[in-house]
């Protein structure tokens, strides 16, 4: 039996790891802990499924709700960030890191310590902290495999190959909601706009990343340091069954129902992200911790009406070079302290400059 952790069980990736698990036959898996965002009945409701040692949510103030639906079952509930990186000390043989954002860097660490086996849907982790995540694994004999499907496709394509000999690795994107917008209009997007994805119901905060292509951007980043469809259940599949393969209660891919593909190259004046995952990129040091901390707060005053949909950009570049003297030398050596500290300073500038943005934008739209 496989003991098995799910971080962010609540989330999209959440989900379908835990699709995958209770269809599994009775005795292949054995969950040690549940973790989730604010979604208190769904996590109770996993919870009572899985019968997990513990069940812990993100908010303090969702802990009396919790304990309330979990009464009488015998499962330890804790909150907050502390306990879900506590919950990452307990013995499993593998982990799932489906938390969203920078809030799931420290629970992997915690969990490569141990030498666990984690199954990374964080792509933030190796945004900010890729090298000392890999160095991290290195150190405690510990598996990182790639959850996102774009890099779980390349990681079995490239599996026994010298990664020397691979001249190039190509992602694609869908453009997501405002792809064919004429590019003037991009700037009066509105929330609403931007979530109507035309292929895929994601969460929210996800669709917005892919239609400014920040997703994307991250993706880049994360390709670059792991190799030097959100139908998500094949590669959580392959992750959960490594090294080994497994039926999937999946459909197969039909080519026929497809029909056509066509591909165009992205437009850098339409997906400024791009161009500043690039420049993240050579700039290494803490620019990645930098980078997605302030795509972060961005993202949030957009969602909130603040600032328009091509300020997240500006946002993330007046940011980037407010900060450039902390991000030390091209290749500083990092801690995780060091990380953590440039995550926090950035949430405070890039904030500080879209509270700025945002009265140029509310001026402007009146």
């Amino acid at each position: 039996m496989r003991s098995i952790s799910i971080f962010g069980a609540t989330g999209s990736v959440g989900e379908q790891t835990v699709d995958l698990v209770t269809r599994a036959a009775p005795g292949t898996y054995r969950v040690v802990a549940l973790t989730g965002g604010r979604n208190i009945a769904r996590l109770a409701e996993m919870a009572r499924s899985l019968r997990p040692e513990i069940a812990v949510c993100a908010d303090l103030s969702d802990l009396p709700d919790l304990r309330d639906r979990l009464t009488g079952t015998g499962i330890t509930t804790a909150a907050g960030s502390d306990a879900i990186a506590d919950a990452a000390d307990r013995p499993a043989d593998w982990v799932m890191s489906a938390i969203v954002g920078a809030a799931g860097l420290v629970p992997g660490f915690r969990a490569l310590r141990h030498g666990r086996t984690l199954a990374l849907a964080n792509k933030e982790s190796l945004v900010t902290a890729g090298p000392l995540l890999l160095a991290e694994a290195a150190r405690h004999n510990a598996t990182i495999l790639p959850v996102d499907s774009e890099h779980s496709a390349i990681f079995q394509a490239v599996a026994g190959e010298d990664i020397a000999s691979v001249e190039r690795i190509i992602l694609t994107a869908s453009g997501g909601a405002l792809r064919d917008w004429p590019l003037e209009t991009l700037a009066k997007a509105t929330v609403k706009e931007a979530l109507a994805h035309p292929n895929w119901a994601m969460g929210q905060r996800i669709t917005i990343d892919s239609a400014s292509m920040f997703n994307k951007a991250l993706e880049v980043i994360e390709t670059r340091e792991f190799f030097g469809s959100p139908d998500m259940r094949h590669p959580i599949g392959y992750a959960l069954n490594w090294p080994d393969r497994a039926a999937l209660p999946v459909a197969r891919l039909d080519l026929a129902q497809v029909a056509s593909l066509t591909f165009r190259a992205p437009e850098m004046a339409r997906y400024p992200a791009l161009r500043l995952a690039r420049e993240v990129m050579a700039r290494r040091g803490l620019a990645g911790a930098a980078f997605n901390a302030a795509k972060e707060i961005a993202l949030d005053h957009f969602l909130a009406g603040g600032i328009g949909f091509m300020d997240m950009a500006g946002v993330v570049e007046e940011t980037l070079t407010a900060l450039d003297p902390e991000m030390g030398a091209t290749n500083l050596p990092q801690t995780l302290e060091d990380v953590l500290a440039m995550d926090h300073l950035t949430r405070i500038r890039a904030g500080e400059i879209a509270r700025q943005m945002s009265s140029r934008f509310r001026a402007g739209s009146r």
